[in-house]
């Protein structure tokens, strides 16, 4: 299956590959897969994780099979289905599947972000969820299930301790990151360095809000000096809010950083079009210090 789907940049709008575990629908951003292939043999690991089936290598590149069923509670795979070979945060992942159903375009608008019955920050797999053909597909949270399954694979906030004694900033840094856990995280990793004037936003709409009225009130500088977005945020993606910020006269001055897993090759590009001034993968907390040291400095 082409998975090769290019979309307007800043559109708000992604592809969804609906796929099935026994008669239940799931669904994942292609933007995250690299290609889908049908199950093959894999070699097991002495002492892994029970979720962990194996390993494989093809095309020379040795990948980790994660047995999808077992991370949901649903039982174990047998040996036939699809792999759904992945790369976010800089590592290759092959989820095994019953089967694929097809690739959705729809808007970030139509996502239901799961209430705290369904999902909560310690222990909610889901994402959100989308009406399709009068059925519900939820979407699944990857990342969190890799960092569950293996923790060092998340955010490495270890990285924070290395940077040594840091000066206390008033500086004003908006933060738009819909997960709860990660925003914690981040939040606490940023603190921890000296940022404590923090604004937090649950998606890219209600940054573009902020940031808006900061402009109509004609003092952006002084209530927001930088921008960390996600790129997979309900209602508004952070590639939406980049094109948002860098195409307004009162606003494109503003240092966005994209941080987000889905900084690969072909998502760098898309950020780059739309001018973001930084893209991080997930794990890299010490250098999105860094990065947001130098931009502040810049724009001085």
């Amino acid at each position: 299956m082409d998975t090769n789907i290019l979309l307007e940049n800043g559109t708000n709008e992604l592809e969804i590959l609906e796929f099935m575990l026994d008669e239940n629908c799931y669904g994942i951003n292609v933007a995250k897969i690299k290609e889908i292939i049908p199950y093959q043999e894999v070699t097991p690991v002495p002492n892994a994780h029970p979720s962990i089936e194996g390993i494989f290598m093809p095309r020379d590149t040795m990948i980790t099979a994660i047995n999808l069923k077992n991370c949901l509670q649903r039982g174990s795979q047998d040996d036939k289905g699809l792999f759904i070979i992945t790369n976010f945060n800089k590592l290759d992942i092959a989820f095994h599947v019953d089967s694929v159903v097809g690739i959705h375009r729809i808007s970030w608008r139509d996502i239901i972000k799961p209430n705290a019955t369904i999902n909560n920050a310690d222990a909610g797999v889901s994402t959100g969820i989308v009406k399709y053909d009068d059925k519900l597909v939820i979407i699944l949270d990857f990342e969190k299930i890799v960092t569950d399954i293996s923790p060092e694979t998340g955010l490495n906030v270890d990285e924070i301790k290395e940077l040594g004694e840091r000066e206390r900033s008033d500086i004003p840094i908006l933060m738009a990151e819909d997960s709860a856990l990660l925003n914690k995280l981040i939040s606490d990793s940023l603190k921890e360095a000296g940022y404590v004037n923090l604004i937090d936003c649950v998606n890219g709409q209600e940054a573009w809000d902020f940031i808006s009225q900061a402009a109509e009130e004609g003092d952006v500088k002084e209530k927001v000096r930088c921008v960390i977005t996600d790129i997979e945020m309900p209602i508004m993606d952070g590639h939406r809010l980049t094109k948002l910020i860098k195409s307004n006269d009162s606003t494109k001055g503003l240092p966005v950083v994209i941080f987000s897993s889905l900084v690969n090759e072909e998502m760098r590009r898309k950020g780059e079009q739309l001018g973001a001034n930084a893209q991080l993968s997930k794990p890299e907390i010490g250098n999105l210090v860094r990065v947001i040291d130098k931009l502040i400095a810049e724009s001085n």
